[in-house]
């Protein structure tokens, strides 16, 4: 992928912000690849429970994770939750022969990239795509870029909704996937799910960085 923003000639320093940029869009990208490509197939090695899978659990539509507060949406009773390496929240749409993630990262180098480029290695690998729209939201108190388009994965055509979010130091991905057949009557149940999400505390030791007074003069 392209750097973008950064022109002349490459120095020890820049090259370096590349490779955490590069490391960061893979490790983003391997996580939705797993999302979209091993779903459909429930097999019953990702059936395992998420919040075994990695310390995080959902109570009374709370989200934690370590010292992390998020509130969600109303989770739609045809979503299957089930376990997947590498994402925070994974269900499976088996209604609509769809997919959706949540997941998100404090404190990972790259993350500072433009939300169009965390939000365009989401979905690179895939071709013939045709963007219906995107634009930036409010979004619990910060901005989303919210996408929603259709594209081909190995093929077979899908669409997608995509909300990628900067907030304290954590990035925030949201995606839902289904074939175009499908998903406008899945589009809604993840809106709304994705409208519920607001974050509600990190750790007191984050809190206490922000809080700090400027030193300018």
């Amino acid at each position: 992928m392209a750097l973008v923003g950064i022109g002349g000639a490459p120095d020890g320093s820049r090259i370096e912000a590349g490779r955490r940029v590069r490391d960061i869009h893979r490790g983003r990208m391997r996580r939705f690849a797993t999302i979209v490509l091993l779903l459909p197939l429930a097999l019953p090695l990702l059936l395992a429970c998420a919040a075994c899978a990695h310390g995080n659990s959902i109570e009374q539509g709370v989200f934690s994770k370590g010292e992390l507060r998020i509130g969600l949406g109303p989770v739609p009773g045809s979503w299957r939750r089930i376990g997947v390496e590498g994402a925070d929240l994974a269900f499976r749409d088996d209604e609509r022969e769809g997919s959706a993630l949540f997941d998100v990262r404090c404190d990972a180098p790259g993350q500072d990239a433009p939300l169009a480029i965390l939000t365009q290695d989401l979905i690179i690998g895939t071709t013939e795509r045709d963007v219906e729209s995107q634009k930036v939201l409010p979004f619990d108190g910060r901005e989303a870029m919210h996408t929603v388009l259709r594209a081909k994965l190995d093929g077979v055509p899908m669409q997608y909704d995509i909300y990628v979010m900067k907030k304290d130091g954590c990035l925030y991905d949201l995606v839902y996937v289904a074939p175009p057949s499908h998903f406008p009557s899945g589009s809604g149940d993840f809106e709304r799910f994705a409208a519920g999400v607001h974050t509600l505390s990190r750790s007191t030791a984050a809190e206490g960085v922000r809080s700090q007074p400027s030193r300018d003069p």
